[in-house]
């Protein structure tokens, strides 16, 4: 089945469909992807995955057409903002 990873901070945009086989975990996709040797201040211990915008377990089963996302930590919070 096919399945997308895609990660972006400053100065980098990551985006690479899979080929993966049906039973795909979250973990394994990101692993297939190349995304950690290319980008190794990843920590995904301490970030936290999703698919298409919802947080993920990195566990979770894929299914056709998902889109793995690592997002980066929060640098400020809302309440940062307030004068």
């Amino acid at each position: 089945m096919r399945v997308s990873v895609a990660y972006v901070e400053p100065g980098t945009t990551f985006w690479q469909m899979l080929e993966v086989d049906d039973g795909c975990r979250l973990l394994d996709a990101i692993h297939q992807s190349g995304l950690l040797k290319k980008v190794t201040t990843i920590d995904l211990d301490k970030q936290k995955v999703g698919i298409f915008g919802k947080v993920a377990k990195l566990d979770t089963e894929l299914a056709e057409g998902d889109r793995v996302e690592i997002y980066r930590p929060l640098t400020a919070t809302p309440d940062d903002d307030e004068s």
